[in-house]
């Protein structure tokens, strides 16, 4: 008897690479899907009805309280000599 452990046989390879490939198709298939229709539809509608204030003038001017681009404002009056 041997004492080393049993080489795979070529075809035992090749056997277990289809068995995972077959394996990625059927997670590939049974993923959800959408129509490039309805994706399209509902980027355009997100678009539309989302306010970006990096864009003003589709949107107007952003008070500098609701925009969260602009830099904070100091509280301090403070003097540093």
């Amino acid at each position: 008897m041997s004492s080393r452990p049993h080489k795979q046989s070529m075809s035992e390879i090749k056997l277990r690479r289809l068995l995972e490939n077959n394996q990625r198709l059927r997670d590939d298939v049974a993923r959800p899907r959408m129509r490039v229709s309805e994706a399209s539809t509902n980027l355009i509608r997100y678009c539309k009805s989302t306010k970006d204030t990096l864009v003003p003038s589709v949107w107007g001017p952003v008070a500098k309280g609701e925009d969260p681009y602009a830099p904070p404002a100091s509280g301090c009056n403070c003097v540093v000599m």
